[in-house]
């Protein structure tokens, strides 16, 4: 174990994890805390109060040109000329097959008075070193200035109803008028920051980009404030509530995003071609053959990922994430299920140690905060 551990990247604020005793696990190649004070608490934190979480480990990439937009229109299905300065649009790179690379989100600065685009790309861990590479093969590097910051810059999601009110008193710009999924750069601690208000939490919060000395200073004095630290466990059972998909569970390159239920991203009828259209509008006229559900379970019995999904005694699908709904307090689950039976109110089976469990397809997500912003 402590092999492995040595070959695992820490992100600049692992110190400090380590000295509030967390409890650390591999994930994408990064060795990162699971839990603090453990993971209800946590959850809890960030659904009532706040909690923030060293996302350091996600891929960020700056870009920059005179036809950036141009050239990413190519590679995802959202339109983002529509995007204004200040905006940002979650969507996905596809492969040929419509399959999906990975989900990400690309952050729309503006343009400077010589013409120049520029934006901030944050993509996930796991996938970082395969993005960037996708990205330079088809993006023209002659015309477009890209930029990994994966190691040089710290991120801190600050999650929760309080959240945006504790962070705004390190922060020089007024967060407030900051719709969701818009971003800006200001100071935080005196010292530069890129603030998007965006998480993976289902709450109202900010995602944080300083370089480490200003990212360990705030960390210590969002503690110092009350905002509970949290790990990898919590922000899995958060992100599961508010039926976020995770890459490589719920979203893989076999996955386009109209299975996956993410339709709303794709905008067909307002851009022109881009990587993976000829199956998507394909998958649009036919319908597709499977859709991403909700589960939830009739019993405490907790569906996990891999477990069988049936239908009269035959298997039909497989569970992509399963947890506890801490604050529902039953059991929640996603799946690919066909569309024939993928409809809400149909009560199907999930195979567990050998044994069959009733579980009824459910709305997504699963819950709603009352406090979170929309656009």
């Amino acid at each position: 174990m402590a092999n492995q551990a040595e070959t695992l990247i820490r992100t600049p604020l692992y110190t400090l994890a380590q000295q509030l005793k967390a409890r650390f696990t591999g994930f994408g190649g990064w060795e990162m805390p699971v839990q603090f004070s453990g993971i209800t608490k946590e959850h809890e934190a960030v659904r009532n109060n706040a909690g923030m979480f060293d996302i350091s480990h996600m891929g960020k990439f700056t870009l920059q040109g005179k036809e950036l937009i141009t050239q990413l229109q190519k590679l995802v299905p959202s339109d983002l000329s529509r995007l204004q300065p200040g905006q940002a649009q979650y969507s996905v790179l596809l492969n040929e097959n419509g399959g999906i690379i990975d989900d990400i989100i690309f952050y729309y600065q503006g343009v400077d008075d010589a013409g120049t685009q520029r934006g901030v790309l944050i993509v996930n861990a796991a996938t970082t070193t395969k993005d960037k590479a996708w990205l330079l093969k088809h993006i023209d590097t002659s015309e477009i200035q890209f930029q990994d910051l994966s190691r040089d810059k710290v991120l801190l999601a600050v999650q929760g109803p309080k959240a945006t009110g504790i962070l705004q008193q390190f922060v020089s710009a007024d967060l407030s008028p900051i719709k969701a999924f818009g971003h800006l750069e200001a100071n935080v601690l005196d010292k530069p920051a890129f603030l998007a208000r965006t998480g993976y939490t289902g709450e109202d919060g900010f995602e944080v980009m300083v370089d480490p000395e200003v990212g360990i200073e705030l960390w210590q004095k969002l503690i110092d404030t009350g905002v509970t630290p949290c790990g990898l466990g919590a922000r899995d059972t958060l992100r599961l509530e508010a039926a976020m998909a995770l890459y490589g569970q719920d979203i893989d390159d076999t996955t386009s995003p109209l299975e996956a239920g993410l339709g709303w991203l794709v905008h067909l009828d307002t851009k022109g071609d881009f990587i993976g259209r000829a199956v998507l509008e394909q998958q649009k006229a036919q319908g597709v053959t499977r859709r991403l559900v909700g589960l939830q379970m009739q019993g405490r019995n907790i569906a996990r990922h891999g477990y069988s999904v049936l239908s009269s005694g035959k298997v039909v699908g497989e569970v992509t994430s399963g947890t506890l709904s801490l604050t529902l307090g039953y059991p929640v689950a996603l799946a690919y299920l066909p569309k024939e039976i993928a409809k809400v109110g149909q009560e199907l089976e999930v195979e567990i140690r050998g044994k069959h469990y009733p579980t009824v397809i459910v709305k997504k997500p699963f819950y709603r905060s009352t406090s979170r912003l929309t656009n």
